[in-house]
């Protein structure tokens, strides 16, 4: 049982999660982004529930296609959520600038940032990323877990880095304000990122020192994120969360983010939940967006400060979108 005063402090922090896969959801089951529904994670109902003022949604072709298969694809994804967002316009907006961002969590609409995970639609050519640019992403994923034109991810044996292409991809998205996402590359990747001294963010990632998971940041890496002024999004994975996934519940996804706190810092944590991207598994507790609010009462209870948790929250992800964006400011608070 959550208490009232915590479920008002809640109510009134600024919520973001960097990353879900909601319109992977929509796609497979033909269900509405805009009505309740009992498949998925998200839904509008269920992130108005969980108090979420700004939700990243991913775009992401995996592995499934390859070639020019996955920019259609892509493009395919990309047009289903638009149309979604666009049919609840009085409830959602996308962000394409800080003011974006500003005005629509002023008004209690919820904030859509856009991102596309794995960078093989751009089919090696930058023209197409400033075309996604013009549609609104404004987060990549330079791969998902293998090997593409841009780097290696994280579960390619040979851990290469960058590509020569990948560092053009990495300029241009300077020059446009997008955020440049670090979760799925491989540590060599990471570390060639670290070097460009550009912003980032590893939107949904857990610490390895508690779950030694690939997909997981050593303290080295959380040190670096922070070094670099960047967000870690802790994961709800439960495969991410605990090395035993049946035990991963809203208890050990606190574990993670105090852990990312005391080693990054508090202004350096966030959230990243994966909801409708994990699997058939879910962290008990946090079975899906509407129970964000037992995280808060975990980490309340746990010592944290109003203040630590409420950065935690969103605050954080807040103050790197709003210095990132394009009109860079930073965003409204609460």
């Amino acid at each position: 049982m959550i208490p009232d005063d915590v479920r008002e402090f809640h109510r009134r922090a600024i919520v973001v999660d960097a990353h879900c896969d909601v319109v992977l959801s929509l796609d497979a089951t033909g269900r509405s982004l805009g009505r309740r529904s009992e498949q998925g994670q998200v839904d509008l109902c269920r992130l108005a529930e969980g108090g979420v003022d700004v939700q990243f949604m991913a775009i992401c072709v995996r592995h499934e296609v390859s070639g020019d298969a996955t920019l259609r694809r892509a493009m395919r994804l990309l047009d289903r959520l638009l149309g979604e967002l666009e049919a609840s316009a009085a409830e959602v907006g996308v962000v394409h600038t800080a003011a974006d961002l500003q005005q629509l969590v002023g008004q209690g609409r919820l904030a859509a940032v856009l991102a596309l995970e794995g960078g093989e639609p751009l089919q090696g050519e930058l023209g197409v990323l400033r075309l996604f640019h013009r549609l609104g992403v404004r987060v990549l994923a330079p791969t998902w877990n293998l090997r593409n034109d841009l780097a290696d991810g994280i579960m390619e044996p040979a851990g290469s880095g960058l590509t020569a292409f990948g560092r053009e991809v990495v300029a241009e998205m300077q020059r446009l304000g997008m955020l440049l996402d670090v979760s799925h590359l491989s540590e060599r990747a990471f570390w060639d990122v670290v070097e460009l001294g550009v912003p980032f963010l590893a939107s949904h990632s857990c610490a390895r020192a508690l779950c030694p998971h690939p997909r997981n940041l050593s303290d080295e890496q959380l040190r670096a994120v922070a070094g670099a002024g960047g967000v870690v999004g802790v994961s709800f994975v439960p495969a991410f969360v605990d090395p035993d996934p049946t035990r991963a519940d809203v208890e050990r996804v606190a574990d993670h983010v105090l852990h990312v706190a005391a080693v990054a810092g508090w202004e350096h944590v966030g959230l990243g939940s994966d909801f409708d991207g994990m699997g058939p598994g879910k962290p008990g507790g946090l079975e899906d967006v509407s129970r964000l609010p037992a995280l808060t009462a975990v980490l309340l209870a746990r010592g944290a400060s109003t203040a630590q948790v409420a950065a935690a929250l969103g605050g954080n992800l807040m103050r790197l979108l709003g210095r990132t964006l394009p009109g860079a400011r930073e965003g409204p608070q609460r």
